[in-house]
Parts: structure tokens; C-alpha cells; sequence
């Protein structure tokens, strides 16, 4: 016999049910942050922002999902960057010698052989040149983390020889990124760059459409190209920062007690970030010895004197304008 269901059970079930049904609507995101970079999935980038992710879902109970896809997952950098200003894409990892193509300012840290070490140019993006730069992207309608993140000093491989002086560049094919500042440093070097994005290069080291290229050690190690390469010469010629950026109309509509638990996550990694990097950019020489790189340090005035007079100094000095190079050479000192 089957059991009689009254007016007062059904009533309880369908209170049950709504209430069930209240939590897993509760339980659902009210905003999902996919967030993407072209650095590969254990560069310390990638890893922190990981990081960030499983803080920022603890914190705001699911509320917030954050999804991070490195290596060039959602698009190369340059196609990231286009997405995350339409609104296609919710945030990005940058480098700022990329974002210098909508925001030139951001390209003040890449200057040649500017920072003697990581934490002067940390000082310079953390203070008033960081000011400057960030109210620059604000400008262009993206929203900045406070915090930089490090992508470290840039060494130059090679195929064929070790670059011991500047004559070694004169004619040389290196790829650099599409980087106004990287054409114009290594022109000013002698060397033939051609711009080729990151997704791109093993191959075109493999095939030798050009003969070298120039990166932090982290990204040498983890996009491998030490099975391309035969030479790594530490000319620390520029340093980079990546920048963790948002869609304007996107970080406006969220609340403002849940931006402060986003960006304060991604600030608060910045600084593990900078220290897992210059941890591991100190422990790489002697590993990529391992994989079959010959190292070798040029003494690099000559390289700064050449930059000197080929003019570098000087034109990038009047494409940023006395204020920002001002704000730089309070941390560097004199350049050129």
C-alpha cells in the first residue's frame, strides 16, 4: 500500500527542495576571472597566480572563481592583451615590454642595462615610477595590481657563438619580442632583431630562422630552449616586470570588498613571486650547464658605451619625457 502523502509533507518536501536549491544558487560564482599569461605553466608567474586563485576561491567562499590558464592557452600575449581590453578575457600576466605597445610608459624598466640588481627595480615599480606607469594603464582603460611581478634580467642565446663583445651582435639574428624598446636596444647593438612571439620561438630556433634569442634563465628552462641553443652569454641588457591586469568595465562591477580580497591576493603573491624568482634565476646557470649550455659573462660597459653612442640613452629619454626618466634615474642614477 502505498504511503499517504499530506498537504503538510508536501509542503515540507517543497520547502526542502527551494531551500536546497537557494544553497546551490548561493553556492554558484557571481563572478568568474579567467586570467591568462604566455609564461609557461611552472615559470613562478604561472605558479603564483595559480597561487592567487585557490586564495581568492577560499576567501570569497566560491564567489569568486579564478581560473588561470598559462601558456599561451587563451592566445599569444598580443591577442591576450586585445581580449582583456574588449572584455573577452577578465585579467592577463604582462610583460611590460608587451604592454608597452598600448602603454609606452611601461617600458621605462626596460631600459638597457638600467638596474644593477632585482631590487632596485622592484623599488622603482613599487614607488614612483610604478606610480606613473600604473596611472598611464589606468588611462588606457585597464585596471593594475598595485604589484609587479618579476620576470627577471634577460640573457642573450645563441646557436653559434658566445656574444663576448658588441662586435659580436653586428649582423646577428635575434629574435626579441614585439617590443618597441627591444627592436630599438638591439639595433642600437648591431644586431638584425625580428620580432616573433613566444609561442613561436622554439621553432624558429629549431629552424634557424634566427640564431638566437634573449630571455630570463626561468623562461630558457621552462620553454627548453637549451635543445636549440648551444651558448648563454649574462648580459642582463634589460630587466622585465609582469603586470597583472583587469578589464576596467569587468573590476568596477564587482563589489568593492570582493576587488580588495582579489587584488590584495595577487599583491600579497607579487612578493612570494619576486622571491621564487631570484631564488631559482640563482640556481639555473648550473642546471642548464647540465642540459648542455656554455656560459660565459662579458664585461658589459662596452655594451652600455655603445648604447651611449649609438643615441639609445637620448631617444628613449625624449619618448619618455623628463618626468618619467626623472622618476627612473632617481633609482638607477645617471643613464647614458
Amino acid at each position: 500500500m502505498s504511503p499517504t502523502i499530506t498537504r503538510k509533507h508536501f509542503l515540507l518536501g517543497a520547502a526542502a527542495t527551494a531551500a536546497l536549491a537557494a544553497r546551490r544558487v548561493e553556492a554558484a560564482p557571481k563572478f568568474t576571472i579567467r586570467v591568462g599569461t604566455d609564461l609557461a605553466h611552472d615559470h613562478p608567474i604561472a605558479l603564483a597566480m595559480k597561487a592567487a586563485a585557490g586564495e581568492i576561491n577560499k576567501t570569497t567562499k566560491g564567489e569568486v572563481n579564478v581560473l588561470t590558464f598559462p601558456d599561451n592557452q587563451l592566445g599569444d600575449d598580443t591577442h591576450m592583451l586585445a581580449n582583456v581590453r574588449s572584455g573577452a578575457m577578465q585579467m592577463m600576466a604582462i610583460g611590460d615590454n608587451i604592454l608597452a605597445t598600448l602603454v609606452p610608459s611601461a617600458a621605462i624598466d626596460n631600459i638597457g642595462f638600467a638596474f644593477k640588481n632585482a631590487a632596485t627595480a622592484w623599488k622603482a615599480l613599487d614607488g614612483e615610477v610604478g606610480d606613473l606607469v600604473r596611472a598611464d594603464i589606468d588611462k588606457a582603460g585597464l585596471v593594475p595590481m598595485r604589484s609587479a611581478w618579476d620576470e627577471g634580467f634577460r640573457q642573450t642565446t645563441t646557436s653559434t657563438k658566445p656574444i663576448v663583445t658588441p662586435a659580436d651582435f653586428d649582423g646577428f639574428k635575434i629574435r626579441v619580442p614585439p617590443s618597441p624598446i627591444s627592436l630599438a636596444l638591439f639595433k642600437a647593438l648591431g644586431a638584425a632583431p625580428v620580432s616573433i612571439n613566444v609561442a613561436e620561438l622554439y621553432t624558429a630556433l629549431q629552424t634557424h630562422v634566427v640564431d638566437g634569442q634573449e630571455n630570463p634563465l626561468s623562461v630558457i628552462e621552462t620553454t627548453k630552449f637549451y635543445q636549440v641553443q648551444k651558448y648563454c652569454s649574462l648580459t642582463n641588457h634589460m630587466w622585465v616586470g609582469y603586470w597583472l591586469l583587469a578589464n576596467k568595465g569587468f573590476w568596477s562591477g564587482m563589489p568593492a570588498d570582493v576587488r580588495k580580497v582579489v587584488e590584495d591576493a595577487f599583491n600579497a603573491q607579487a612578493a612570494k613571486e619576486r622571491a621564487a624568482n631570484e631564488k631559482l634565476d640563482g640556481s639555473l646557470e648550473a642546471e642548464l650547464k647540465k642540459q648542455g649550455l656554455v656560459f660565459n659573462a662579458p664585461v658589459l660597459p662596452p655594451f652600455q658605451e655603445k648604447l651611449a653612442k649609438s643615441g639609445f640613452y637620448k631617444t628613449w629619454q625624449e619618448k619618455f619625457g623628463p618626468k618619467l626618466w626623472s622618476a627612473l634615474e632617481k633609482y638607477t642614477g645617471p643613464l647614458g
